[in-house]
């Protein structure tokens, strides 16, 4: 099954710009962080990480609710590392997702086969990381590291 999504992005001044989705959902601002931006919204990094970010959490939790797991509440920090490739030009290096999951990990029995399968389930992230190095990891309400 093939699929096409698409924005449309306007110009609205200088590095802002208004991302209209369609279908009734609200319109954002992104912008780049000055010198050149007035910062006025998340830039294309932020939506690169918000992106990636969003779709690891989504797949994790999906992950869990197919096996009738109750993950509790699910917060996720993701991280750009950015730096000068050979050409001098700022790319994104590598990016880091830390999930973090509100059950302790001993009350989710299927946790193991959660954690094997839930990043191939995310579209975003697994796409982004065949040309950016991507980190993946996962702790449990108590701390503890599951993953990574």
């Amino acid at each position: 099954m093939t699929e096409t999504h698409s924005i449309t992005l306007r110009q609205m001044e200088n590095f802002q710009f208004s991302h209209d989705y369609g279908g009734g959902l609200p319109a954002l601002i992104s912008d780049e962080p000055p010198p050149l931006g007035a910062a006025a919204g998340p830039s294309p990094l932020d939506l690169l990480l918000s992106a990636v970010g969003a779709c690891m959490s989504s797949s994790f939790n999906f992950a869990m609710r197919k096996y009738r797991e109750t993950p509790g509440a699910i917060s996720t920090t993701a991280t750009a590392t950015v730096g000068r490739d050979e050409a001098n030009h700022l790319r994104v290096q590598q990016l880091e997702i830390a999930i973090h999951f509100a059950a302790a990990a001993a009350s989710v029995s299927h946790l193991p086969r959660v954690l094997e399968q839930f990043e191939a389930f995310c579209t975003v992230g697994a796409s982004v990381a065949r040309g950016i190095p991507t980190r993946v990891s996962v702790t449990d309400g108590t701390g503890t590291l599951v993953k990574g």
